[in-house]
């Protein structure tokens, strides 16, 4: 399995680190790294992952199923 690295960067722009800080917080919630930080706080058996992935797919599948539904009712 192979690691993938996210490097994360943002510019302080007239010494204003807030706006520095929400555009950080901005990309670090876009590249799924709070996600990934939840995941990693416990370990997971190869079982439970295969068992969320599973379960992460019918739902996407299913969200996907209901917007083609909706687009095809209108």
């Amino acid at each position: 399995m192979f690691r993938r690295t996210v490097i994360v960067e943002v510019q302080v722009r007239d010494n204003n680190v807030d706006q520095a800080l929400r555009a950080l917080k901005k990309k670090m919630q876009r590249e799924g790294l709070y996600r990934e930080m939840r995941m990693r706080r416990h370990y997971e058996k190869p079982s439970e992952r295969r068992a969320r992935e599973k379960a992460e797919a019918i739902r996407r599948y299913r969200k996907l199923m209901r917007k083609r539904a909706e687009r095809d009712e209108v």
